[in-house]
């Protein structure tokens, strides 16, 4: 049985004249196997995400490694396969006159899909009483939304979408998880790119974490947390540089927050007694008292040490992104890329 997504490998070099090498994607191992699922692809920005997308639809040429989606290998048979595959990349291009349903029909008339399909598409995606509106007259939402109809016109068997929240208000990445996923709960294999990792996690079943190019964990969303070591003992107490010493003398080790008086102490929550008797001895008496669960973020942060660092060169060892321009939303080209671009790469993003 093939995998839905099977990447083994995966390097990404861009040349660039008289300048050095950007590497983009570092030996990346990515698997995606089970329908109705979503599968979050994760990373901050310029750590090779969409470069990888990239690779993935046939739109560039990896420089070693294998990709192959439903069996076919992306870089030269991508077309025997490009009608189970509805993807968004970067920003979505449609007319801006133009109704949201007549993108829609034009998109569909190029592709020998029945109009039928453009209700289907527009109710699923909550824009059905909207589809006469200008697309330009539409929030930003709504155009991610509408990308996403155009994407899912073919029916597709895999939905890729490249950051599907950028630049949308809480409301609107609100509505966006629901949108994804509900598209899975249909059956579905959803792979989603996004830096926001505290997003992704509310609706990801797997996730694939990376960091310069380089895979840093991959599986359950679950498995991954635990990455992140144990929940957090979260204590608002006045004074708490003097709390934090009370707490040291009895041997329990606690930290500040960014916050104003809130400490966090190392402790398991079934012992949190401990620490509350031990404050009191000392004179203080707790404001509050809470535990944070684990993250994908806290995960992140224990696997790579720290906040993620701006990319360099490959000069210098670091990795970046690079980008060339999008295809029409949901309709990744039928045959290979040119080979120019593998030999002259974009400037990184």
């Amino acid at each position: 049985m093939n995998l839905i997504i099977e990447v083994q490998g995966l390097r990404k070099v861009y040349s660039r004249h008289r300048q050095p090498d950007v590497v983009a994607v570092e030996n990346l191992d990515l698997v995606l196997g089970e329908a109705g699922t979503v599968h979050g692809f994760l990373g901050p920005n310029g750590s090779g995400k969409t470069t990888t997308i990239r690779c993935l639809l046939g739109l560039i040429r990896p420089t070693t490694g294998s990709v192959h989606v439903f069996g076919a290998d992306s870089t030269h048979s991508f077309h025997t396969v490009a009608n189970r595959v509805g993807a968004i990349v970067e920003n979505p291009k449609l007319f801006p006159p133009f109704s949201g349903r007549k993108n829609l029909q034009l998109l569909a008339d190029m592709a020998g899909i029945p109009s039928s399909e453009v209700d289907r598409v527009l109710t699923t995606v909550g824009l059905i009483d909207r589809g006469k509106d200008s697309f330009d007259s539409y929030s930003l939402g709504m155009k991610q939304r509408l990308a996403i109809a155009a994407a899912l016109l073919k029916d597709p068997d895999l939905l890729i979408l490249d950051e599907p929240a950028n630049g949308l208000d809480p409301a609107g990445i609100a509505e966006m998880r629901v949108l994804i996923r509900s598209i899975a709960d249909q059956g579905k294999a959803v792979l989603v790119s996004s830096h926001q990792l505290a997003e992704i996690e509310q609706v990801c079943d797997q996730v694939t974490i990376i960091h310069h190019g380089r895979l840093v964990a991959s599986g359950s969303l679950d498995a991954v947390r635990t990455h992140a070591g144990p929940d957090l003992v979260v204590v608002q107490i006045e004074n708490r540089d003097t709390a934090i010493a009370a707490l040291a003398a009895s041997g329990i080790s606690a930290r500040p927050r960014p916050k104003p008086n809130e400490i966090v102490v190392d402790i398991e929550f079934d012992k949190v007694a401990t620490v509350t008797k031990t404050l009191a001895d000392a004179g203080h008496y707790l404001t509050g008292l809470r535990t944070e669960k684990a993250t994908l973020e806290a995960a992140f942060l224990n696997l790579t040490g720290g906040p993620p660092p701006p990319p360099v060169t490959a000069a210098t060892g670091g990795l970046a992104a690079a980008a060339t321009p999008p295809p029409p939303p949901g309709f990744p080209p039928s045959g290979p890329p040119p080979m120019t671009e593998a030999r002259h790469g974009g400037e990184p993003s």
